[in-house]
């Protein structure tokens, strides 16, 4: 359904996954729909997130992909009731894009590359009619009046544009302007105080699915920053008394530990920093054996081998795992065999901190849902709403992040349509 000139308007600001689905479903209605980003494209931390390999969405069952939310999963459970992991899916085969499951459970396109579906995308909503208008950083609110055009409409919008000022209309308005992350592609938060401005609260952004410093030794630093820890197991205790316990892999950086195990757990880690100013984790570097197989292999005479020799052919260990035990181990307890074995099964790591907001893949924290009515709309704002990034919710790597993307998008667009049927603003 083609917009008309007469047909309501809706601005969305922000041209991610979030955005462009709105986009979409409003255009679908006859509306017209006006994007504008402040990048000279949209879409851009979208391509970057896919250049190793595009993971839409994951194929395990909702409710363990619903605890992935953590705090806020009744949030998100609607959110995804109405366009979920399934759907998602199927929306990518309406645009040509065939998936497939890995075998750790996460969804990809079979060419595993994100730009083949973006531009697919595009030429759908610029045949529905959907206008792209680059370079448009939003810097604040206007009284509707004030607009350059004329039209009768709730909301004035400012934009920087490299053509100086401009003032633009709508009937409604879908923010989607991301968090904090990767602020060179977009992404820097300039809205916190334009929403502030208006009495919208703002839970403080704070880094997620980030690295977190550890103080290191330059020789570790030097000899093995960038190097993964394979087949480790992590254990953390929450500000709730909450054991976590995981397996995967980490990545020893020059600054501390990062990587998709630590990503799983940065929200525990972060909030354990942050009320206790720094956290102790324990490392399990043969989780595959149990701790008495461990200290019956450690313990076992080893003639004139070296202590490396012996845990390298004994039970595995060597290169980066060996590093970190002489690093967090003195050379008494290096040598006591018994000390060795229990620091294998748990090495105490203590992180100091989380990087820096723009180094992390995504934020915490955002608009609270409790600002928001079950349309995302902004309670004492009729007629805008919020989706993305910029709401207050975190999820780990996987595909969550850009399913909750997607599909609060996507019930951003719906509630913008239906507040606009409910002033008798229909296409």
């Amino acid at each position: 359904m083609s917009p008309s000139l007469n047909s309501p308007r809706v601005a969305i600001i922000g041209g991610g996954p979030a955005g462009l689905m709105a986009a979409e479903a409003l255009a679908q209605q006859g509306v017209q729909v006006d994007v504008y980003d402040a990048m000279p494209s949209v879409g851009r931390k979208f391509l970057m997130a896919g250049k190793g390999g595009m993971n839409i969405t994951h194929s395990e069952s909702l409710e363990p992909f619903l605890l992935r939310y953590g705090a806020r999963r009744q949030q998100i459970a609607p959110l995804l009731d109405a366009f979920g992991p399934d759907a998602l899916r199927a929306w990518l085969h309406g645009l040509g894009v065939e998936t497939f499951v890995g075998s750790s459970g996460r969804v990809f396109p079979t060419d595993m590359k994100a730009a083949p579906m973006l531009r697919a995308w595009l030429h759908r909503l610029r045949e529905a009619g959907v206008r792209f208008h680059m370079r448009h950083k939003w810097t604040g609110w206007e009284t509707a009046s004030d607009a350059d055009d004329g039209h009768a409409a709730a909301y004035g919008l400012r934009f920087e544009t490299p053509d100086g000022v401009q003032i633009a209309s709508c009937d409604a308005v879908v923010f989607a302007l991301g968090g904090a992350s990767w602020p060179r592609l977009g992404s820097d938060a300039a809205w916190v105080p334009l929403m502030n401005a208006r009495e919208v609260p703002v839970t403080p952004l704070r880094p997620a699915n980030c690295g977190f410093d550890a103080d290191w030794s330059p020789y570790l630093r030097e000899r093995f920053a960038g190097q993964p820890v394979k087949s480790v197991a992590i254990t953390l205790i929450d500000v709730d008394n909450i054991v976590h316990n995981r397996q995967g892999e980490i990545l020893l950086t020059e600054t501390g530990l990062e990587g998709s195990l630590i990503y799983a757990l940065s929200a525990a880690i972060r909030e354990r920093i942050l009320a206790d100013g720094d956290v102790t984790i324990t490392l399990d570097l043969a989780p595959g054996l149990t701790l008495e197989r461990v200290v019956a292999e450690v313990t076992r005479p080893r003639g004139s081998r070296s202590m490396s020799t012996h845990l390298h052919g004994r039970i595995g260990i060597s290169g980066v795992k060996l590093a970190l035990l002489h690093e967090i181990l003195s050379k008494e307890a290096f040598a006591d065999t018994n000390r060795l074995a229990h620091a294998i099964k748990a090495l105490p790591v203590r992180l100091t901190g989380a990087r820096p907001i723009a180094e992390a893949i995504s934020t915490a924290g955002g608009i609270p849902f409790e600002a928001l009515d079950t349309h995302l709309m902004i309670e004492h704002l009729p007629g805008a709403f919020c989706a993305g990034e910029m709401l207050d919710w975190e999820a780990p790597t996987g595909g969550y992040l850009l399913t909750a993307c997607f599909a609060s998008g996507l019930v951003a667009g719906r509630g913008a349509l239906a507040y606009l049927k409910a002033r008798g603003a229909s296409a």
